[in-house]
């Protein structure tokens, strides 16, 4: 690494230096999406709860790192992912988290960092740097479909598990399902962390191969194993300082959740998010658990769930392409004389 501290350096180890904190806020913007239901059902208690996503988050980090060459090498151009560019991304993404947390939306990390990352390269290279095909199958395609697909499963789970417990009293499954939760909120913690950990994974590596640390190859630079330790380090440490304005929202104000409900909620999502980090899609675990409480939500009645919560997230999930791209636009033109 001293090699690297020179002139330009000190821009690389700045840009992993905010891929890091950018990762340390998904920790406390996104624990939400783990522990939300757990706490809310009263099957864990909050400090139990954080440290146990912390724990699996970075477990879930160290699995894979299909997501991180997504990142790296499926979005942009790599060419034209200078320092700058790559710096503009993470400060766009950055800005839009921090003020979504802030106001307690529960809005996309992921797509923050995506959007953040497009914006920057349009403004350095233009629309021909973007891989458009990359954009559509592996960023529109799951944005629209994972949220739908947690609908569908998180309602057909619920569905399921009332005609397995007809005949049983509502004392006796919510004593069986406040045990059973804590394994299902377990399950979608170490998912958060396979998928949303290697964003920040795929970054650092796009940088590194940037500053020509390590070697532009055709099928894409391996992530370094001290990167992924770094960054799954930095989820687990925001995600134990909780996020306690986007769990008010995710665990109470969307409809009334008993144990039962927020057991087929986290098992729903953490299959919709296992199957997209296999297939290598930067999913956002925002959307796909708001999707699968959703779907929980209205097999009890249309009118338990409060959709008016359901329009102000939509609107945040539209947003927030747009609006990091524009950050990230914005930075890289302040930047710009550290091309």
């Amino acid at each position: 690494m001293l090699s690297i501290l020179h002139s330009g350096g000190i821009i690389l180890i700045l840009i992993i230096a905010c891929a890091l904190l950018f990762d340390y806020i998904n920790g406390f913007h996104d624990t939400a999406n783990a522990i939300a239901t757990v706490i809310s059902t009263r099957a864990m208690p909050p400090r139990a709860a954080i440290l146990m996503a912390a724990v699996l988050n970075f477990a879930g980090a160290l699995y894979s790192t299909g997501v991180a060459k997504t990142i790296a090498n499926g979005l942009v151009d790599s060419r034209i992912a200078s320092q700058h560019v790559i710096l503009a991304a993470v400060i766009g993404a950055i800005v839009w988290n921090l003020i979504t947390w802030k106001y307690g939306i529960p809005s996309s990390s992921s797509h923050a960092l995506i959007g953040g990352l497009l914006g920057a390269a349009i403004v350095s290279g233009g629309l021909s740097v973007v891989k458009w095909h990359g954009i559509v199958e592996k960023v529109l395609a799951p944005l629209v479909g994972s949220p739908l697909i947690g609908f569908v499963l998180g309602l057909s789970i619920m569905r399921l598990l009332l005609v397995i417990f007809a005949r049983s009293t509502p004392g006796r499954v919510s004593a069986l399902f406040r045990n059973l939760q804590p394994i299902s909120a377990a399950w979608l913690a170490w998912n958060h962390g396979l998928n949303d950990a290697q964003k920040s994974m795929g970054i650092i590596t796009l940088a590194l191969v940037s500053f020509h640390v390590l070697p532009r190859t055709p099928g894409g630079a391996a992530v370094p194993m001290w990167v992924i330790i770094a960054c799954a380090t930095a989820m687990a440490l925001g995600t134990s300082a909780g996020g306690w304005r986007i769990i008010k929202t995710m665990g109470q104000r969307i409809f009334r959740l008993e144990p039962i409900h927020g057991c087929a909620a986290e098992t729903a999502a953490g299959l919709v998010i296992f199957l997209a980090s296999h297939f290598q899609m930067p999913v956002s675990t925002t959307h796909v658990i708001s999707g699968s409480i959703f779907g929980v939500g209205s097999v009890r009645r249309a009118s338990a769930v409060r959709w008016g919560v359901a329009e102000t997230m939509l609107v945040a999930w539209v947003l927030t392409l747009p609006a990091s791209a524009l950050v990230g636009a914005l930075a890289s033109f302040a930047l710009g004389g550290l091309r």
